[in-house]
């Protein structure tokens, strides 16, 4: 659903208000998140959009002390019992920049992109009935994941100078590290971060990661997107092990668009473009061969600004490959070159993966095979010709969900000793409320104006999470930020809807590097059975053992810290197994007062793993148990252990109701 169908592919339906649904549904369990507050660091928001009215909705928790900052087209009667406060933070940017260029972005909490007008009302969006894209894809009713919680808006994000919007935007580091001091004392309980680093960043020099440290403090839920840049491994941002840091894949829904090729072959795409072409064959061509002549060869086949001549390109399709500039900045090349519709082909790092753009012209988007397919066509016909048949929005697709290739994946070389990402949520072609100032595709040349609009990334799976959380935080108003992620992680699924392991865009299958402890299920999260809990100071003395010792001067390292594999976390990774490895955990009962759980063991190839004890026997609720995780290679078969290579495991306990599953990633030294 805000989406309008992610939400109800991730278990989150409205019930009939039946007499016992109470306990069964999480939405009226939770009143919907109605006494929770969660703050949105991105680059503002649309308030006027229908997703943030407040009908309705009962007075703002005595909990907030925020304000709502006026601005740039902005002021405080733009804030209301949804929206509770919003603030803009500027000065590393214009420290940097110079002062900001007012035709570009509002100096205000104001959103002219769109991004975090769509994260926000992922979280939290109100349920509007008739939604859709533009061109009609998706309709339904949107609804964000929590959609009577309160939103408190801080725009930390801005445009970039001299760069199209199409290319993100920039969020500097002290700007968001004031944005995260008052978002915890103005009360929020929840953050939602869609920012990631371009590169790794040690603990003590991530904004973030420090922002984050000060709200775990004051027990506020941080999550974080693990970023854009899959499928390639150690690429992932935020891994600090008080974030949940969560990937991106896919939901049941795609947006058919055929290629009909001049020998009768239809070729599968995808798109949300709402232009159609009339019905008849077109020439088809490759980029390449209409490109002008001073176009290097590497970039024959990019469709980048300037590159195809608008004498060999007029009237025709073109055939544009991924890899170099944006997808929607092609389809705005071959307009202006004069083309008449436009085929974008993924490469093989993106395979399988299609992105929905709403393009500018008649287009859609295929595989890196049927790239392939398609260009052979073209280089063995005379006149090769095509035609796009217009896109219609399609549910109940199998499989899903998959990973999206873009999805960032583990191990961490920031901190290898915690397996990340923690989790995954919807990413892929969502869609959500849109800033009107903006444009579908960001593109300056674009003067459409939508209010839902269709994105993908580890930016719209973030707010899934941080949604979930806030639903959670309503349930159980005393759990731990740590408790909360835990009920999140151990309750995930790993089966896609055909009933196999989840796999990536290829179909091939996918790895806790990929998805962490799996695809999150928000209705099992709130009844857990066990918690992996975790405090503040457990989190230090986890620093030191990292070496990352400065976060708070007022705590000394103890002479020998704790091992960092002993730090309460819901999964395991070993990232150097030389003999044998002992990790300690402790799980905590949240769910029958008197219960035994039991172990199951899925031990990583060519790895043994001990687990004692193996029952757990609990009493009331409350109650802490201790287990330790004995993992060493199993000699009789160590040559099937490759070495320098990541295997992975599961051990779950479970009592018969609750099944509490964590993933463990083992490299052998």
């Amino acid at each position: 659903m805000h989406t309008t169908r992610s939400w109800e592919f991730a278990g989150l339906k409205e019930s009939i208000k039946l007499k016992n649904s109470e306990k069964e549904d999480l939405l009226l369990k939770s009143r919907y998140g109605d006494s929770v507050i969660v703050g949105m660091l991105d680059n503002g928001v649309w308030p006027e959009s229908k997703s943030f009215n407040d009908r309705g909705m009962g007075p703002i928790p005595k909990s907030w002390n925020g304000i709502c900052q006026s601005g740039d087209e902005f002021n405080s009667s733009h804030c209301n019992k949804k929206i509770v406060g919003a603030r803009f933070y500027i000065k590393g940017y214009e420290a940097f920049y110079g002062p900001l260029n007012r035709t570009l972005d509002y100096r205000s909490p104001r959103d002219k992109d769109g991004h975090g007008t769509h994260t926000s009302s992922t979280v939290g969006g109100r349920r509007v009935k008739h939604v859709s894209a533009l061109g009609g894809f998706a309709s339904g009713t949107a609804s964000g994941g929590a959609p009577l919680a309160r939103l408190a808006i801080y725009k930390v994000c801005w445009a970039v100078p001299g760069h199209g919007k199409e290319d993100g935007n920039t969020c500097f580091e002290e700007d968001m590290l004031a944005a995260i001091d008052d978002a915890i004392g103005d009360g929020v309980d929840v953050l939602s971060i869609s920012i990631g680093t371009k590169d790794p960043t040690p603990f003590n020099k991530d904004g973030i990661a420090i922002g984050a440290f000060h709200a775990i403090k004051k027990n506020i839920v941080v999550t974080c997107s693990a970023g854009n840049s899959g499928p390639a491994p150690s690429t992932l941002s935020n891994p600090a092990p008080w974030i949940i840091t969560v990937g991106a894949s896919s939901v049941d829904r795609e947006f058919l668009s055929p290629v009909k090729l001049g020998n009768g072959m239809i070729i599968k795409g995808q798109t949300v473009t709402p232009y159609k072409l009339k019905n008849k064959q077109y020439p088809l061509v490759y980029a390449g061969q209409v490109a002008n002549p001073d176009v290097p060869e590497s970039l024959l086949g990019q469709c980048l600004p300037g590159c195809l001549s608008s004498k060999k390109a007029k009237g025709k399709i073109v055939m544009c490959l991924r890899g170099n500039g944006t997808r929607v900045g092609k389809g705005m090349e071959v307009k202006r070159a004069g083309g008449i519709g436009y085929v974008l082909g993924n490469s093989e790092a993106n395979g399988n993966e299609l992105a929905a753009d709403a393009h500018v012209l008649p287009a859609t988007a295929v595989s890196y095979l049927n790239a392939l397919q398609i260009l052979k066509y073209i280089n063995s016909t005379k006149a090769p010709t095509a035609y796009i048949i217009p896109a219609k929005t399609v549910l109940d697709i199998k499989p899903s969900p998959f990973m999206a290739a873009f999805s960032s994946r583990g191990p961490s070389t920031i901190s290898p000793d915690i397996l990340k990402p923690d989790i995954t949520a919807p990413g892929l072609n969502i869609l959500a409320a849109w800033s009107e100032a903006s444009s579908p595709t960001k593109l300056e040349e674009d003067k459409r104006v939508a209010k839902y609009n269709i994105l993908s990334g580890t930016s719209m799976s973030c707010p899934h999470i941080g949604g979930a959380s806030a639903l959670l935080k309503a349930i159980h108003p005393g759990w731990s930020s740590a408790a909360i992620r835990s009920a999140l992680m151990t309750s995930a699924g790993l089966i896609n809807n055909q009933g196999n392991p989840i796999t990536d865009a290829s179909g091939t299958q996918a790895d806790p590097f990929q998805f962490g402890s799996g695809h999150f299920r928000p209705s099992k999260a709130a009844d857990p059975g066990l918690v992996y809990d975790a405090s503040y100071t457990d989190y230090l003395l986890y620093l030191c053992s990292n070496g990352a010792q400065n976060l708070d001067s007022s705590f000394k390292c103890p002479e020998h810290s704790p091992s960092p594999v002993n730090l309460n976390y819901p999964s395991l990774a070993i990232p150097k197994l030389n003999g044998t490895v002992t990790a300690v955990r402790t799980v905590t009962n949240v769910g029958g007062s008197k219960s035994v759980y039991f172990v199951n063991v899925k031990p990583p190839p060519g790895i043994s793993i001990k687990i004692s004890p193996a029952i757990l026997y609990f009493n009331h609720i409350g109650q802490k148990r201790r287990f330790t995780i004995t993992v060493k290679t199993e000699s009789e078969i160590t040559g099937s252990v490759e070495k320098g290579k990541y295997a992975f495991g599961w051990y779950t306990w479970s009592d018969g109701i609750h099944n509490v599953r964590s993933p463990m990633a083992v490299l052998v030294a």
